[in-house]
């Protein structure tokens, strides 16, 4: 139930916009090495921002029937969990067929209830990866011309690099230079559009979890 809930959370998390954050002019860096967070970047570009209250409105029906279901499932799913736990319970802690039988519907309707989920996101997750794509298009651009502008002649991942002191980061500047080669971007996909033109939309379904079982999950027989 718990884990369910998780992937759902992660798949639907509410789109809401990231605070903006006045970005500084780029200052050169003293030593030439520098770290960049580039998925930062991409965040707290103004293009992005915007694109994320924009989908508030224009997907808002789909964001409130994703939220409806999710409800419904979640709802749905610890019913049946609290039944498998009476029921384990009043079997003296002991797996039955009846209890094997029950614990299979839980994982079956935990599936069914993913998979849904899953469906009903698709036009959402598809904008998104359509905002992104178009970013992310100039991201190296953006990269090239912050690392000239901050004379950095060696630039490391921010999240692969144990310190660093503040002027090193470049971020703000290639969230600078983003803003400039890419101001705005649109928020629905052309018809047949795809993430990559690889023909695959939006984020890849999660793994589905085993549902929270009665002390020990009943042993198949």
């Amino acid at each position: 139930m718990k884990m369910i809930a998780k992937a759902a959370a992660l798949t639907l998390a509410p789109i809401t916009m990231a605070a903006l954050t006045v970005v500084p002019a780029a200052a050169q860096t003293k030593s030439g090495i520098a770290v960049v967070d580039l998925e930062e970047a991409v965040a707290r570009s103004a293009a992005f921002t915007t694109a994320m209250t924009q989908m508030q409105t224009t997907y808002k029906p789909q964001l409130d029937q994703i939220n409806a279901r999710r409800t419904a499932i979640e709802a749905d799913l610890k019913a049946k969990n609290d039944a498998l736990q009476a029921a384990y319970k009043a079997a003296g802690n002991k797996p039955t067929p009846a209890i094997e039988t029950q614990y299979q519907q839980l994982q079956q309707a935990q599936q069914n209830g993913q998979a849904e989920l899953q469906r009903l996101s698709q036009p959402v997750a598809l904008a998104r990866a359509y905002v992104e794509e178009q970013i992310v298009a100039k991201l190296d651009d953006a990269l090239k011309s912050a690392t000239a502008k901050t004379k950095s002649e060696i630039v490391f991942k921010k999240g692969a690099t144990e310190s660093f002191g503040a002027g090193a980061d470049i971020t703000p500047s290639v969230i600078t230079e983003l803003n400039a080669l890419v101001p705005s971007v649109g928020i629905t996909p052309p018809a047949g559009w795809q993430p990559g033109g690889q023909g695959q939309a939006g984020a890849a379904p999660a793994a589905a979890a085993a549902p929270a079982s009665p002390a020990q999950a009943p042993k198949s027989r």
